[in-house]
């Protein structure tokens, strides 16, 4: 079964292999989570010469992801350190001129701003911030910075008791809550307030707020080429309307804020051609619907005119950034499960420049990666299937890319990863075309029957593809073939095939997974009596969804799910969002549809034994899920177990040894049931 190495300019074919390890290597052990590095938001050097960028690693003392500011020599791929230490620092904006580099960074004790001027190599801080500066942005003359950050709104509790004695230990008074949106998965509890957009001096001083108003500022701050103006996103009415913004143009003289579009939808990532005249930006019409496709739109500016730019790619578009001569923008959207960089003109066709961006997500793989456009030059996030992103530079002129930074040749020299073959397949409802991953254990033979494992990822609106997983590849190195899927409702496949589950999931995308699963079956290398089954978020869904309706799977693991639309859809925390887009109705209304479509309902039918895994700080998909669903198995005597993740929120791998415990106590729940040990792991004869 010949295998090949995944590139560049790789082109995925029915059956296109690909090759993820070394034959002298020893299998992927928990541990060497510890030994994955990955860059992220590479910054292209004016003068060409470099590409600076984000390395991140992991602290095994601490136990936490750290970073530095690192740089790449263009021509020889030489690598030095701009900063070191134990510290976080992200998020590098190159000056104008090239001289300084502006990041940010907890150096300090606290996210603030610094600058490093390049010559010298000497850092100061330039900020003294009461919270979290975001959106980091230069001014065309390199005098100033802008930037996002949360202004607290004062309120007061409506109770404020009297008559306490001096040093009385009364308990904490109560907390009054009387806002939409109180707590937010990976922040916790909220303070009331909003995010707002300020300046400061690049050689220090004090913060200057620039907007004032109720509204969230999210997201990139755009100055106009003259630097007259600001153009920003904002939400106005994130209660009644969650994912509503307009684009809106600040007068830095008088701060005087122009709403310049509005529509009914979110208008998002405003980015100013280099004369000034026209704004591109990311949006679509809001239609109530599931999913919609996200395009580039152009809006000029003095006569308020919008065009669609990528009307003939129904595909999201991720981010837009211009080249200097403005005769069109670098743009990055997801595929078939690939994430591509290409170069979209105003006029002309649409140039691909690479098919492999990513890598920016250690755990499971999902779309993810950064770029940034200098020049003529893209530089990006390389993904392959074999190791975490690395830097790599694109021409654009040319269309092509190459890889600058080898970060994990040291992992990849020590570990032997298991190879991963696309699967491509048909529905057995309706031959609507399907799309898998095959990972195979190192060392594998076709001679030999494996168990199988089906991991199912979340969303339910993402996607999977052919990259770097640390998760699936631990759990091939421990015996297993492991299948993952993009069934109906993921997208990089068109709106059609994502609104197939609109106010219908759990539904058909439940037996695209069974034809995946039967597909691999068939290849002839798997006991049929050794299936096991595990996802997380709307991956855990589908995984309950599935334990319910079949007891083909020796063993489940339902990590962070939704068991109950009805008690979810009023507890997460974007509770809006769910009943508004996921549900025709809200869940009080239409009971009966809620509960169809919810894992609970199918309780009494589960005989798999079935063990839950969730953080207990998960505000996305509460613990209550959890918790109700334990219970009604136990009610119901199926053998289950839960796993609880101490100050873990819904991104359970955040933190390195929870995304080892996350995996070994999958192995260990499946091991019990039938599955492979470590100290049996390997696949018996026929």
């Amino acid at each position: 079964m010949p295998f090949l190495r995944r590139t560049a300019a790789l082109l995925c074919g029915a059956l296109c292999l690909f090759m993820a390890g070394l034959v002298n290597a020893a299998p992927m052990q928990l541990t060497d989570v510890f030994q994955l590095e990955y860059a992220s938001n590479p910054q292209p050097h004016p003068d060409g010469k470099h590409v600076i960028f984000v390395r991140n690693y992991f602290d095994h003392q601490a136990d936490k992801k750290r970073s530095n500011l690192w740089q790449v020599a263009v021509k020889t791929g030489h690598t030095e350190p701009l900063t070191s230490g134990l510290y976080n620092d992200d998020s590098p904006r190159l000056s104008p001129d090239g001289k300084r580099l502006a990041f940010i960074s907890n150096r300090t004790g606290s996210a603030q701003i610094h600058m490093l001027w390049l010559d010298s190599g000497r850092t100061a801080v330039i900020s003294q911030l009461t919270s979290g500066p975001s959106q980091l942005t230069w001014s065309p003359d390199g005098k100033q910075l802008f930037f996002t950050q949360f202004v607290n709104r004062a309120a007061k509790p409506p109770i404020a008791l009297k008559g306490k004695p001096e040093q009385a230990k009364w308990a904490k008074p109560p907390i009054f809550i009387d806002e939409t949106y109180y707590r937010i998965d990976g922040v916790g509890y909220l303070k009331s307030g909003f995010q707002q957009i300020f300046s400061i001096d690049a050689n220090g001083g004090s913060a200057r707020q620039l907007t004032h108003a109720d509204m969230h500022h999210f997201g990139h701050v755009e100055p106009s080429p003259d630097g007259k103006f600001l153009y920003f996103s904002a939400v106005a009415d994130r209660e009644g309307a969650p994912i509503d913004s307009a684009l809106y143009r600040l007068a830095l003289d008088s701060l005087a804020v122009e709403k310049i579009l509005d529509r009914n939808g979110p208008d998002t990532h405003p980015r100013l051609s280099p004369d000034g005249k026209t704004l591109a930006f990311l949006g679509f019409e809001d239609q109530l619907r599931l999913y919609e496709v996200t395009r580039l739109h152009l809006l000029d500016i003095n006569s308020g005119v919008v065009s669609v730019l990528t009307d003939d790619l129904d595909r999201d578009i991720n981010d837009a950034q211009w080249r200097p001569d403005g005769k069109g923008l670098v743009i990055s959207y997801d595929d078939h499960g690939e994430t591509h960089l290409a170069w979209q003109p105003r006029k002309g066709k649409r140039k691909l420049l690479s098919r492999a961006v990513g890598g920016t997500t250690l755990g499971r793989p999902y779309a993810s990666g950064d770029f940034s456009v200098v020049g003529n030059h893209v530089a990006f996030t390389h993904n392959d299937v074999s190791r975490p992103a690395e830097v790599a530079l694109a021409d654009v002129s040319k269309g092509k890319a190459r890889q600058l930074t080898q970060l994990n040749d040291d992992f990849s020299r020590h570990v032997q990863l298991g190879e991963i073959e696309e699967l491509n397949y048909q529905s057995s409802l309706d031959k609507l075309p399907l799309q898998a991953w095959i990972v195979y254990p190192p060392n594998f033979d076709p001679a030999k029957k494996y168990p199988l494992m089906l991991e199912i990822h979340g969303g339910p609106v993402a996607n999977y593809g052919p990259r770097f997983s640390a998760e699936l590849q631990l759990f091939a190195a421990a015996g297993y073939v492991v299948v993952y899927a993009n069934p109906r409702g993921s997208d990089s496949y068109g709106p059609d095939f994502v609104n197939e589950i609109h106010h219908n999931y759990p539904s058909k995308d439940y037996n695209d997974l069974m034809d995946a699963v039967d597909q691999v079956i068939a290849k002839g290398f798997v006991n049929a009596d050794q299936l096991f089954v595990t996802g997380g978020s709307g991956g855990g869904v589908l995984t309950a969804w599935i334990v319910g309706h079949t007891d083909r799977f020796k063993a489940a693991v339902v990590a962070k799910p939704v068991i109950n639309w009805f008690s979810f859809s009023l507890t997460a925390d974007k509770y809006p969002y769910f009943s508004r887009y996921w549900f025709a109705k809200k869940p009080w209304e239409d009971i009966a549809q809620y509960m169809a479509r919810s894992p609970i309902s199918y309780v009494g039918k589960v005989t798999t034994p079935t063990m839950l895994l969730t953080g207990e700080a998960d505000y996305r998909t509460p613990m209550s899920e959890t918790e109700q669903y334990y219970q009604a198995l136990k009610l119901a005597g199926v053998k289950t177990a839960m796993v609880r993740i101490p100050n873990a929120g819904h991104s359970i791998a955040a933190r390195p040894s929870n995304l080892m415990h996350k995996v070994a106590y999958i192995l260990w729940w499946f091991e019990q049931h039938g599955g492979p040990s470590p100290a049996n792991s390997k696949a018996h004869p026929q």
